[in-house]
């Protein structure tokens, strides 16, 4: 993905998806999808850093499929662009829902600041606010400009929480023993892994690592 220049996103975020087998894995698995079921919808979800890793994958779907039947849904994801760039993600991905809980502090993070309009971060709408009103679990739907001041950005910076991040619709987002988690990941990742932990790694500078999928069988007459 390109964007404009006055486009501005935070380089973690996006190169967690764009600069990693994860988008190849993603990209290629979706038409492959289309090409067997015609032009499906597309549910793009995550939570965290997931949410934000997951915005970048609609956008990138919506852009590079010329489709409008990519949705996205995250729960307590951060910050990752200007107001700009939060225009122009809702031009492409205009069913975007942000989900948010109670004090979770993720979604203040990076930080949003009123008086920098074109400079700080912005948060792409659509929030909806998951809160407790009167000990009834209450949705808010928000406004349009994704930084709602009467929703999550309503709580004061001294009363976030981080447990709040952890609980979303009555569900824990987190393991009790984290043994017990696997990530799931593309076949070349995994094969990346098991060579660096069978080799000692001696080189200093940054290179391009090969790997060789030996489950291929090639035709020792076609060499020559």
């Amino acid at each position: 993905m390109r964007f404009m220049f006055w486009l501005k996103v935070h380089t973690g975020f996006y190169s967690a998806y764009n600069n990693t087998l994860l988008r190849p894995a993603i990209t290629n698995a979706v038409r492959k999808a289309r090409r067997l079921y015609g032009d499906i919808s597309i549910i793009v979800t995550g939570h965290s850093m997931g949410g934000a890793m997951a915005s970048f994958c609609a956008l990138d779907l919506a852009i590079s499929l010329g489709s409008d039947t990519v949705h996205l849904m995250t729960f307590g994801q951060p910050r990752i662009g200007n107001a700009a760039f939060a225009s122009y993600f809702e031009q492409y991905v205009p069913s975007a829902i942000r989900v948010t809980h109670e004090h979770d502090i993720v979604p203040h993070l990076p930080p949003y600041f009123f008086f920098l309009p074109h400079l700080t971060y912005h948060h792409f709408p659509r929030e909806v606010w998951e809160h407790d009103v009167d000990g009834n679990t209450t949705f808010r739907v928000c406004d349009g400009s994704g930084e709602d001041p009467d929703c999550c950005r309503s709580v004061f910076a001294l009363f976030l929480s981080a447990s709040d991040h952890l609980t979303y619709m009555g569900v824990e987002i987190a393991a009790d023993d984290w043994s017990t988690c696997r990530i799931v990941m593309a076949q070349s990742v995994e094969r990346l892994q098991l060579y660096l932990k069978s080799n000692v790694i001696t080189w200093k500078n940054p290179v391009d690592i090969i790997i060789a999928d030996h489950s291929v069988q090639t035709d020792p007459s076609s060499s020559s």
